[in-house]
């Protein structure tokens, strides 16, 4: 069985920073694409961020450019995002999403969809 199961959102700050997490299980995770997609209240879903398989090779949305790292450790099938400088505009529930192959920028691109985790950034 396929699983995607993101942790470390919660309420910060702005200006504050958080690590999300997604440990993979069910499949080959070395040989999937990994990105995160977000989607705010009221908003369709935004992808925000991918990395190949190896991860030598990370993507980024300009509204995260700069702020946002893309890692993943195939060794523990875990790929993490850490955020920085967060906005107010960056709460929303954080997805991971994972994709046969190369890297995809549109979210009907990804195969595995984990349940979310919630950000709130907020003062």
């Amino acid at each position: 069985e396929v699983q995607l199961v993101e942790s470390g959102g919660g309420l910060v700050q702005p200006g504050g920073s958080l690590r999300l997490s997604c440990a993979a299980s069910g499949f080959t995770f070395s040989k999937y694409a990994m990105s995160w997609i977000r989607q705010a209240p009221g908003k369709g879903l935004e992808w925000v961020s991918a990395i190949n398989p190896g991860g030598g090779v990370t993507y980024y949305a300009d509204s995260v450019k700069g702020r946002f790292t893309i890692s993943r450790d195939n060794a523990k099938n875990t790929v993490y995002l850490q955020m920085s400088s967060l906005r107010p505009e960056d709460t929303a529930v954080y997805y991971c999403a994972a994709r046969a192959g190369g890297v995809g920028d549109s979210p009907s691109a990804y195969d595995y969809w984990g349940q979310g985790t919630q950000v709130t950034v907020s003062s």
